[in-house]
């Protein structure tokens, strides 16, 4: 007699086949689960390391920060420190020159002449005085104006003034401009 399988076959290979899909199905989703989880923790570390850079580079411009402000503060320091030297070699330069100017007055005074203030302003000088005439007042202009540290004599005013019955005196005003005489080149240079 001829075998017939009245087993229905074909619905239990129905069911192996949805089971095999289905475990297939289980399968692949636990792997995409696991490569989502994976790469969910690649990207968190790589974040977490790319904020542990920034915060180190965000350190290291504050310490940058800190000394480039060091640096501008010695800057200013040292520019105001070459502004004081320099203050003060033009004072060691020009210690001489006052004296000189000094002498240069007192030589270009007349007799009968004196000064009362002089005041002395960057390179102008104003000198008020007395003298006894308006001819002595010209001498000086002439002394002053011959004068190698002197130059540009320039009379403000001049008015006579009696100081009792006897005495009669010429107060002048005059402004003149210090100069430095040039420097003579040496025969051996």
């Amino acid at each position: 007699m001829a075998r017939i399988n009245l087993l229905p076959w074909r619905e239990q290979l129905r069911e192996e086949r949805k089971q095999r899909f289905l475990v297939s199905l289980v399968g692949v989703l636990i792997v995409a689960a696991g490569l989502v989880f994976l790469s969910d923790q690649v990207l968190s570390g790589a974040i977490e390391n790319q904020d542990a850079r920034n915060a180190f580079i965000k350190k290291e411009i504050a310490v940058l920060d800190a000394r480039i402000k060091e640096i501008s503060e010695l800057k200013t320091r040292r520019q105001q420190l070459l502004e004081r030297m320099k203050i003060i070699q033009d004072l060691q330069g020009n210690r001489p020159i006052i004296g000189r100017i000094f002498d240069q007055l007192v030589r270009t005074l007349p007799d009968g002449v004196y000064f009362t203030s002089v005041k002395m302003t960057g390179k102008d000088i104003a000198i008020v005085g007395a003298a006894e005439s308006n001819n002595r007042v010209s001498n000086l202009m002439r002394n002053l104006d011959a004068s190698e540290w002197l130059t540009a004599p320039n009379l403000t005013e001049v008015k006579a003034v009696t100081a009792g019955a006897v005495d009669q005196a010429n107060v002048f005003q005059l402004t003149v401009q210090q100069t430095q005489p040039e420097q003579q080149p040496e025969a051996g240079k």
